[in-house]
C-alpha cells in the first residue's frame, strides 16, 4: 500500500494535532476549574468577613475601624470583579480550544475516511480484475472443449 503512505502520513500528523488539541483543552479547562475555585473562595471570603464584621460592629465600633473595613471590602470586591475578568477570558479561551479540538478530530476522521473509500476502491477494482481473468479462463476453458469436442467428431 505504498502508494497510501502519504495519506497514512497525513492521517498520523493529524491524530499527533488532535492528540495536542486534547492536551491542550485539557489544561485549558483545569486552569479554567482552578479560576472558578478561586473565586468560590473569594466570595466566601467576602461573606464571612462581612459577617464577622456585622457580629463585631454590634459591640464595638469606631469611624476609624468602619472606615478601614469599607476599604477592605472595596478591595476584596475589586478582587472578585478581576477574577471575574479572568473566569470569562479563561471561559473564551476553553471555547476556542474546544473548536480546535473539534475541527483536528473532523480533519482525523476525514482523513480516515478518504483512506477508507481509497481501499475500498482498491478492493474493487482487484475484484474486477480477478473476475475479468476468471471469465478469461473460463472463455479459453470453453474454447478449449468445443476444440475437443469438434476434433472428436471429425476424428470418428
Amino acid at each position: 500500500m505504498h502508494k497510501f503512505n502519504s495519506l497514512q502520513l497525513a492521517i498520523d500528523l493529524a491524530a499527533t494535532k488532535r492528540d495536542q488539541a486534547l492536551a491542550d483543552l485539557q489544561k485549558l479547562r483545569k486552569a479554567h476549574a482552578f479560576a472558578n475555585s478561586q473565586m468560590a473562595q473569594l466570595e466566601q471570603y467576602a461573606v464571612e468577613t462581612e459577617q464577622r464584621w456585622t457580629r463585631n460592629a454590634q459591640i464595638s465600633t469606631t469611624p476609624e475601624l468602619l472606615h478601614h473595613h469599607y476599604q477592605f471590602m472595596a478591595r476584596l470586591q475589586q478582587a472578585i470583579s478581576m477574577q471575574t475578568t479572568v473566569i470569562a477570558g479563561s471561559s473564551r479561551t476553553v471555547q476556542l480550544a474546544e473548536q480546535r479540538m473539534l475541527q483536528a478530530e473532523l480533519r482525523l476522521a476525514s482523513l480516515k475516511l478518504v483512506l477508507t473509500h481509497r481501499l475500498a476502491e482498491v478492493d474493487k477494482l482487484k475484484a474486477r480484475q480477478e473476475q475479468k481473468l476468471t471469465d478469461e479462463f473460463a472463455a479459453m476453458q470453453t474454447l478449449r472443449q468445443r476444440s475437443a469436442h469438434m476434433e472428436n467428431s471429425h476424428g470418428h
